[in-house]
């Protein structure tokens, strides 16, 4: 590995990369994801109280397991958070930086503003009831117990959908929409933009129970949202995400429930086989691309050269984690470097610029990973995961598409048309990064009112009821 890296980083790159890169670049390279870390290995803090079950274990599948649906409840004890301000006061950071950018990493002044607010500012008592304030469940599904929101509108024909996020994100990272999506006409929009939303956990992150046996790959986590979106008595529903909630999402379209009428990522697989080869290789970038497909292979190539010894990690040795399981600091300082542009927002924020999140955003996501120790659980879903993260995969339902520039990638729509055959939405955004959720709430619930709009009158007129209808493609967004 470490001849790789130094390849790579050499004026013979393009040789390393052609040598090493079907080991660890098709390997490690395309199975990342985006979105969050967990931490903490003291027992003081794994205390999350739960109304008839327990969110942070898991057992083998039984024939017998509850299927019940129990009311779920937030509460860390004042030793958990007493713990957590005592190591943010025996931080111990490195040097500063010798480069005036980010690129040997998160800078020292962002961590040493993070830390300090997080020490002295920051509540996180009011992360916990803004989640007590939304309806909160765990069920167990093939022996692990499933943590979600679950709030459902009060107009009669709402469309069910399920949000699954990523990798560093959490269940907090979706709190915006839920109002907008139940609430519609007290947000600015009508009736029938109404949905019942459900929002879980991922497995082995935040409130869900962590996977005591290997196998936990997205596609058996989107077998898992098939049973619970059945046991929450959903005959037709439609499923989004990004990072790996689009992994998962995909795979439910793959499995095609009958009930499932239409999926929408924010973060689609649209890279086609030969950009993805030549991207691999080191290859010059075709000459043949337009001014979209242009801006896709930069985003791409630096991500691949830049962006991934995060996921390479994960994806290897994610238990050698121990460090941010035991600093929160370190586990600040893994989550934020994600990707180039996130990072960026962030440290625009702790520099006290305005921007789509705040500080006790960041440290309401940061610090949930912590308190329910998932820093290397919520990291093995890189390690179980063989799925090629950009590729195409197939889906042949309807499906749309939000495309926000700082994304890693923007999905040029020419990919977008041919990785998605039924594609019935289309919309590149003016702003907004990987946490489209989570960033700019507004623009997300305006392009999900948008993209189902068809499905509903189709699925209300009887003309659309299962997976297999097709849906005239409406790509001019």
């Amino acid at each position: 590995m470490l001849n790789f890296v130094a390849g790579l980083m050499s004026g013979n790159a393009r040789k390393w990369r052609k040598r090493f890169a079907a080991q660890y670049v098709c390997a490690a390279v395309m199975t990342f994801a985006i979105v969050g870390t967990r931490v903490h290995s003291q027992p003081i803090i794994s205390d999350a109280e739960v109304s008839g079950g327990s969110g942070t274990s898991a057992g083998a599948k039984s024939a017998g397991e509850d299927t019940s649906l129990r009311p779920f409840h937030i509460h860390f004890s004042n030793e958990a958070l007493a713990d957590l301000h005592q190591r943010l006061a025996n931080t111990h950071l490195p040097d500063k930086e010798l480069v005036p950018d980010q690129s040997q990493g998160v800078q020292l002044k962002t961590m040493k503003e993070l830390v300090h607010y997080w020490q002295t500012d920051y509540d996180w008592r009011k992360a916990e009831a803004k989640l007590n304030a939304v309806p909160e469940y765990v069920t167990t599904i093939d022996g692990v117990d499933i943590q979600f929101i679950w709030v459902r509108s009060k107009q009669p024909n709402a469309l069910p959908i399920i949000i699954t996020h990523g990798w560093p994100g959490s269940i907090i990272e979706q709190l915006k929409v839920v109002g907008p999506l139940t609430d519609p006409i007290a947000y600015g929009g009508k009736a029938e933009d109404a949905f019942d939303v459900v929002i879980p956990s991922l497995p082995g992150h935040g409130f869900s129970g962590k996977p005591d046996v290997i196998g936990w790959d997205p596609i058996r986590i989107a077998h898992t949202w098939i049973v619970l979106m059945k046991r929450l008595g959903y005959t037709r529903y439609v499923a989004q995400g990004g990072d790996w909630g689009n992994a998962v999402t995909e795979q439910m379209a793959l499995l095609a429930p009958p009930e499932l009428i239409g999926i929408h990522t924010n973060m689609p697989a649209t890279v086609p086989a030969n950009i993805a080869k030549a991207l691999q290789f080191g290859d010059p970038q075709p000459s043949n691309l337009s001014a979209e497909e242009k801006t896709a292979w930069d985003q791409l190539d630096s991500f691949y050269k830049h962006g991934l010894g995060y996921a390479q990690e994960m994806a290897n040795r994610p238990q050698t984690l121990y460090g941010i399981t035991d600093s929160p600091a370190g586990l600040a300082a893994w989550m934020l470097d994600h990707d180039a542009s996130s990072l960026a927002l962030i440290a625009r924020v702790f520099d006290g610029q305005p921007e789509g999140l705040t500080r006790e955003d960041i440290l309401d996501n940061i610090t949930l990973y912590w308190l329910t120790n998932t820093a290397v659980s919520s990291a093995r879903l890189y390690w179980e995961s063989k799925l090629p993260f950009f590729a195409p995969k197939g889906v042949q339902i309807p499906t749309a598409v939000s495309v926000f520039p700082d994304e890693i990638y923007a999905a040029p729509k020419s990919w977008t048309e041919k990785a998605y055959p039924k594609l019935i939405y289309y919309n590149r955004l003016p702003r907004g990064g990987h946490f489209a959720a989570w960033e700019q709430p507004q623009l997300l619930v305006s392009d999900l009112r948008a993209s189902f709009k068809t499905l509903r009158s189709l699925s209300a007129s009887g003309k659309i009821t299962s997976s297999e209808a097709t849906v005239s493609p409406q790509t001019g967004h």
